[in-house]
């Protein structure tokens, strides 16, 4: 299901209450400074799941598509304002302290993203070529909290912090830049329509109850002063049909 701006509107409302929708209406859209990747199969999502292991206290992150998981990137664009991110997000009602990031508003989303412009992940080595500055192109996750934003077409920007924070807000994982960003170096298995992330539950102080929705989305850096750090552009599909985070964590014994 293609994600319309109302839809991405109930996600803000939901957390941040009717304000958002009025200060939405209000401001003009900022366009993309890339060309979004093309709708396809390989962005429409057909399932999700969130299984919790016991034997192995092991959260088992699953989304599955219906072309091939990870096929689609987007392309380079040679600089790190308006560089392209394509991600595959699962939205949830953990808390920000639940992933290491201070307490603060907003929701937290586990994202698997892929940018050839840059590497943000630079204590993991994704494509196993023994490098760690090299990897930005294979999907790997981050956690982010967004917030609403109303010169978004998506209407959700991942919250920013100063550089001053860095230290204080975020875990020591993160990649030094100015948001709330981490990059926990979970590890991505994709397989055919499935892109499935596993994440120790430990890695969330034991929390195996939350609530997710699933959304895939194209967002860009955009470290100018007129445009967030990273905000979404487009969103190509979501789960529910609402951002309403209907789904539960199921536990497989």
């Amino acid at each position: 299901m293609r994600m319309t701006r109302p839809m991405m509107l109930a996600l803000a409302l939901l957390i941040f209450g009717t304000g958002a929708e009025a200060a939405t209406d209000a401001v003009a859209k900022l366009k993309p400074q890339m060309d979004p990747p093309a709708a396809g199969p390989d962005l429409d999502l057909e399932r999700a799941v969130v299984e919790y292991r016991p034997d192995l206290d092991l959260l088992v992150f699953e989304a599955q598509v219906a072309g091939i998981a990870g096929r689609t990137t987007p392309e380079a664009r040679g600089a790190m304002d308006g560089a392209p991110v394509l991600g595959y997000v699962f939205p949830t009602t953990l808390k920000p302290s639940d992933v290491g990031f201070v307490a603060s508003d907003g929701i937290v989303a586990l994202a698997v993203t892929a940018h050839p412009d840059f590497d943000d992940t630079p204590l993991w080595d994704e494509n196993g070529n023994r490098r760690y500055d090299d990897d930005g192109v294979t999907f790997h996750t981050h956690w982010v909290v967004l917030v609403p934003d109303d010169r978004m077409p998506g209407g959700l920007a991942v919250a920013e912090i100063s550089e001053t924070e860095i230290a204080t807000v975020l875990p020591p994982t993160n990649p030094g830049m100015p948001m709330f960003m981490d990059s926990p170096g979970y590890s991505v298995v994709l397989k055919g329509k499935s892109l499935k992330v596993l994440v120790p539950a430990s890695r969330v102080y034991g929390r195996t109850d939350f609530k997710f929705d699933a959304v895939v989305a194209y967002m860009e850096v955009g470290p100018s002063e007129d445009r967030p750090l990273l905000g979404v552009y487009q969103v190509y599909d979501v789960l529910s049909g609402d951002l309403s985070l209907p789904f539960a964590v199921e536990k497989v014994e």
